[in-house]
């Protein structure tokens, strides 16, 4: 039997050759009858469709991936699963490395891809904290989403709040009720804070 596994880390992963629907086209067409598929971040360990997958491989199954990085996340992590799959005489088909053999040299192969595939990884993570590293010393900085409207906009929604009711000026403006709300709370505060002094 040859079984397929697919991850993706969100819903919205649209990445070249990594959404959900690209893995399924390419695990499909390298023979795979039935499909694993798990919407999890691969730091996670638990993945239950995978730890499912690993119940069902049999002696002379083969299991097919699209590429290193979804079928582990770590050089160790990567090498106790191919050795308990190997153990079970179980076949790994990495599609962009080809099939990795239970012998010295494939076993070779995998950790030398899978230490590659982790240091890229950590390269990634490395240069995401030193550009939010340097975003933090900006004045305008600010931790979180950016808000969806400016400033201005508030302004003169709350402005309309006066002649209009929350329902209207949702539909004029696009801005949410409760957004309103919170601005508007947010501005009588500030008024009375200004009063106080």
């Amino acid at each position: 039997m040859e079984y397929g596994y697919c991850r993706v880390s969100t819903h919205g992963q649209f990445t070249h050759g990594a959404s959900m629907q690209s893995q399924i086209e390419a695990v499909e067409k390298a023979g795979a009858k039935k499909i694993y598929k798990d919407i999890y971040t691969g730091t996670k360990k638990d993945r239950p469709e995978f730890q499912k997958l690993l119940k069902a491989l049999k002696p002379s199954d083969t299991l097919i991936v699209t590429k290193l990085d979804r079928f582990a996340r770590s050089t160790l992590e990567g090498t106790e699963i191919i050795k308990s799959l190997f153990e079970k005489g179980v076949t790994v088909k990495i599609l962009n490395l080809g099939t990795i053999e239970n012998t010295p040299n494939g076993r070779l192969i995998f950790n030398i891809f899978m230490s590659f595939a982790e240091f890229e990884r950590d390269m990634i993570v490395e240069r995401t904290q030193e550009g939010k590293a340097i975003a933090r010393q900006r004045e305008d900085f600010r931790e979180g989403r950016p808000n969806k409207f400016k400033r201005k906009q508030i302004h003169h929604a709350l402005e309309l709040l006066e002649s209009h009711s929350y329902k209207q000026v949702e539909e004029l403006t696009g801005i949410s009720i409760s957004t309103l709300t919170r601005a508007k709370r947010q501005a009588k505060k500030e008024r009375s804070d200004l009063e106080g002094d």
